[in-house]
């Protein structure tokens, strides 16, 4: 599929799309459940559902989430999950190929962006539930047709991505966005953002968090 269109020196759009990926497997999560439904504190809500509910609360355009290893029912036998996903905000979005990489996820993602006639993406990682909303903000309004945030000079999510650079983006493969923006540098802008880029991956991690 091709989504490449002229590459701009700096592009801005006010119909942005916010992309939430959550096709993995999540196999470093040594526990019962798949880790986007474990729970960051013992009544609070689960990974999946604070880092969607940072993602809406960011006031921006339509909310897609890629789903893979789970599927939109089995997200939905969460009862705060199923109410979150039954705004109209939300479109979900299954990836069949997950197991080949994020890569196809984002695939999925710019095709149901574009027909939904957005101008960008910025996208976002459901195993991040710490990303401020600011960060989602910030980078939603960057000028260029990369934009990413930046935590204490590090980069990390989210991501914007301008409809120019899509055709650009490779088709399978772990790496999303990062082999591009290596490739094309020129095309990048850093935005420094609030909060925390931290994904939850192990067990381990989810209690470091909790113990905080």
């Amino acid at each position: 599929m091709s989504h490449e269109k002229a590459v701009p020196s700096g592009a801005t759009t006010s119909d942005v799309a916010v992309v939430l990926l959550a096709a993995g497997a999540g196999n470093r999560f040594q526990a019962i459940e798949h880790k986007l439904l474990a729970r960051i504190t013992a009544t609070g809500p689960t990974i999946l559902e604070q880092a969607l509910t940072r993602a809406l609360d960011a006031s921006l355009g339509p909310v897609l989430v890629i789903t893979g290893a789970l599927d939109e029912k089995e997200l939905r036998t969460d009862p705060a999950l199923a109410r979150l996903l039954a705004s109209d905000r939300i479109k979900v979005r299954h990836n069949p190929d997950w197991a080949a990489g994020q890569a196809t996820s984002l695939q999925v993602a710019v095709t149901a962006a574009a027909a939904l006639g957005a101008d960008a993406i910025v996208i976002g990682l459901a195993d991040q539930p710490f990303i401020d909303i600011i960060a989602w903000q910030q980078v939603a309004q960057g000028l260029g047709p990369i934009t990413v945030a930046t935590y204490d000079g590090s980069r990390g999510n989210p991501v914007k991505l301008h409809a120019s650079v899509w055709g650009l983006l490779a088709e399978s493969g772990d790496e999303g966005a990062r082999i591009l923006m290596r490739e094309r540098p020129n095309l990048v802008v850093e935005v420094p953002c609030p909060g925390s880029p931290a994904d939850i991956d192990t067990v381990e991690d989810l209690h470091r968090w909790q113990n905080n």
